[in-house]
């Protein structure tokens, strides 16, 4: 993995870190009164996604990495004469090693055993097919998160309909239901989830209490997606690949690399279940639990395994390369970085310069939780923040307890899906959703830019999302 030798400094500081901490073990925090013009450099960096690969596609293509790092500094270099070397390096460290590198590390995990996982035989692309594929990664997207049905699945999609014209609707709708809206029903779903089950929500809540809700919106868009593909299908003239008449059996290449997926699956749980109380002190007290420790060098460990022991004729044939990975590595950690005041702000809740935003979750006349504006606020929020500490800060403005909100069902569902579902709105929402973009477009398939995707999201989900805020949470 030549590429990926960009990670290495990151991970060299993660060792390195232990030896250099500094004696204070203090954790420094932003004023609370910080204003919204900190969280400018995130705009910017959502923005230069949206509009640069239209307007400079060039440019774009052979720099985006070094835009990423210019929208980061953009924000740490003020912030570090306004507040000094040490609270927003201790902030940049925190991020990069608790949120940014286990991030990654986690998704190259799922990246490269999944992509060595290659379907054969004759899986043509009708109408029929496609749904049962997306009904499919829908179910088991709960059980080895969305991340890892996305990566699971991507492929053989996109390898099904190589014969078909349009193709974008297909992606549009995987990224929708396998990549966020399936992961809803139990804590290795999908990452807010599991840091609710962290906080004392029960493993199986989720599965009793978001069911009927995550059953109505999956039918919803499997319906418009049959029906959509349907028309769209008889619109290219049925159209069926060469060699179609000669249909091999189905079967698997690559087996072993479910056993690696599994084994993903159970280092994330074990990471959340296992608490031996031993952590490392970094970084101004930066604690680096030693379950999560173990858990990342395993993940690394899982990675090399799987390139040893997948045959390079398998990936090659699946289409695998590293491009999809690399470009998410590049552009989250401009997002990570660029992200800090933002998030910064919205965990200092009430007193902070989102106040408003807060309060609107609560009836001022009677102090009760509205529980259809905890499903929206967390859901918008979502779209474009890291949906996991949104989904923590409407859990503490909820009251923080996992024993009173879990039979406070309607508020926790509330919050629940709306960091689920709604990390479906926006390419940036939720960690498996640029990774299908750039491996779709890596196939050929030339997808919406970030804010034509939202036309697709917003025209088919707040639909979808009105009519459940109406049934479920008035």
């Amino acid at each position: 993995m030549p590429k990926m030798r960009f990670l290495l400094p990151l991970l060299a500081l993660m060792l390195l870190l232990p030896s250099v901490a500094l004696a204070s073990h203090g954790h420094p925090t932003f004023p609370k009164d910080m204003g919204l013009c900190w969280a400018i450099p995130f705009v910017c960096m959502l923005l230069s996604i949206a509009i640069c690969p239209l307007a400079t596609p060039h440019f774009w293509h052979h720099h985006f990495g070094k835009v990423a790092i210019f929208w980061g500094l953009a924000f740490l270099i003020p912030a570090t004469i306004v507040f000094g070397f040490d609270l927003v390096s201790f902030y940049a460290v925190d991020t990069v090693l608790l949120e940014y590198l286990p991030f990654i590390i986690l998704l190259l995990a799922l990246f490269t055993a999944a992509g060595g996982i290659r379907l054969t035989g004759t899986l043509v692309g009708t109408p029929a097919v496609n749904t049962g594929l997306l009904a499919f990664g829908t179910i088991i997207a709960s059980w080895i998160g969305t991340t890892g049905a996305a990566m699971l699945l991507i492929r053989p999609l996109l390898k099904a309909n190589k014969h078909r014209k349009y193709q974008v609707h297909q992606v549009v709708f995987f990224i929708f239901l396998v990549a966020n809206i399936g992961g809803s029903l139990t804590p290795l779903g999908d990452p807010p989830l599991f840091l609710g089950f962290l906080k004392g929500v029960s493993f199986f809540w989720t599965t009793v209490h978001l069911f009927v809700k995550t059953a109505f919106i999956s039918l919803i868009l499997l319906a418009l997606y049959f029906l959509l593909d349907t028309v769209l299908y008889k619109k290219e003239g049925s159209p069926k690949p060469q060699g179609a008449e000669k249909a091999e059996r189905l079967g698997l290449d690559g087996k072993i690399n479910l056993l690696f997926v599994a084994c993903i699956v159970g280092l994330v749980l074990m990471s959340g279940n296992w608490n031996p109380d031993i952590h490392f002190e970094v970084y101004h007290g930066i604690a680096l639990d030693l379950q999560n420790v173990t858990r990342d060098v395993c993940l690394l460990i899982i990675v090399f395994l799987s390139m040893k022991f997948t045959s390079k004729e398998c990936r090659e044939l699946n289409d695998f390369n590293w491009d999809p990975i690399l470009e998410v590595a590049k552009l989250f950690i401009g997002i990570f970085l660029s992200m800090i005041p933002a998030i910064a702000i919205l965990r200092a809740g009430t007193e902070g310069s989102l106040a408003s935003l807060i309060n609107m979750v609560t009836d001022p006349a009677t102090g009760e939780p509205l529980n259809y504006m905890y499903f929206w606020m967390t859901g918008i929020l979502s779209s474009f923040l890291d949906n996991a500490p949104t989904y923590l800060v409407f859990f503490n403005t909820a009251g923080g307890d996992a024993e009173y909100l879990m039979h406070h069902v309607g508020t926790l569902s509330a919050i629940s899906a709306g960091a689920v579902f709604m990390g479906a709105v926006t390419y940036i929402g939720n960690a498996p959703n640029f990774m299908v973009r750039s491996i779709a477009e890596n196939s050929g398939v030339k997808m919406p830019s970030f804010f034509g995707y939202m036309a697709w999201s917003i025209g088919i989900l707040w639909p979808v999302f009105i009519l459940t805020t109406l049934i479920f949470f008035m």
